[in-house]
């Protein structure tokens, strides 16, 4: 039934479908993870990083990516797509300050986002953008923000969010993990990024990409020593935790 339906993405199926952004969606679950914690006074980026050539430049496949001063944004899907959809939204960031000699709200260029994937999925001889997005950032208020936008258009605010491969189970140990005394400190909100991340990736740090944006300060990276020493920290809690049952049992049974 679907091979009927899916040759143009403005024609509906009998059930209500639209399969080539149910495809383009497909494409992002493929992609490699990504996540963003919301913390008191921190926003924390994670994404997973894939394995590169021997003599290629690890830095030029970031999949964070910087929006403008106050604004960052992490993504999962299609690279190639990411980067002009990035290109945009850097061009609206600039444009709006350009007019306004303000910077724009983190919703406000979410929606701008959102926006543009929406019209790629409403339009003959083009096609969706095989990607998701995770859009963080400080708006004038000092106040952090996370966002989230979809193939189809749709965006929404979260505490803590997943995308691509696995983000369903990983989404669901941030659900079960998150709280406010969790991601009180910076720390909490580190350690909280990359154990969900941890979840999926089997390679500790090595793969790992860790981005921090403090209020009025932009975006900094861990370094891989710092990230190391995080992964190891957690990997410690982790034993302590799985040994804290069998010492209790031990106990009672003496």
């Amino acid at each position: 039934m679907s091979s009927r339906y899916d040759r143009a993405i403005t024609v509906f199926s009998p059930d209500g479908h639209l399969f080539q952004v149910e495809y383009a969606m497909e494409a992002v679950r493929k992609g490699t993870t990504a996540v963003g914690v919301r913390g008191q006074n921190v926003l924390i980026l994670g994404a997973e990083k894939k394995g590169t050539a021997k003599l290629q430049q690890p830095n030029t496949m970031r999949k964070i990516c910087n929006l403008d001063s106050h604004i960052c944004l992490a993504f999962a899907g299609l690279t190639a797509d990411a980067r002009v959809l990035i290109d945009r939204a850097r061009t609206e960031c600039q444009s709006y300050r350009l007019t306004l000699e303000d910077p724009v709200s983190v919703e406000y260029i979410t929606r701008h986002i959102a926006g543009i994937q929406q019209r790629y999925t409403q339009s003959g001889g083009v096609r969706p953008f095989g990607i998701s997005t995770i859009v963080v950032g400080f708006d004038a208020d000092n106040k952090p923000a996370l966002y989230q936008t979809e193939p189809s258009g749709t965006f929404s605010a979260w505490k803590a969010a997943a995308i691509g491969r696995s983000s369903k189970s990983v989404r669901e140990f941030l659900e079960k993990e998150y709280n406010d005394e969790a991601v009180e400190t910076e720390e909490g909100a580190i350690k909280l990024a990359v154990r969900s991340l941890l979840e999926v990736v089997e390679s500790g740090s090595k793969n790992l990409e860790i981005a921090v944006m403090r209020s009025g300060e932009g975006v900094s990276y861990l370094t891989e020593d710092e990230l190391a020493a995080v992964v190891a920290k957690v990997e410690e809690d982790k034993g302590a935790a799985a040994a804290a049952p069998a010492v209790t049992a031990q106990a009672v049974s003496s």
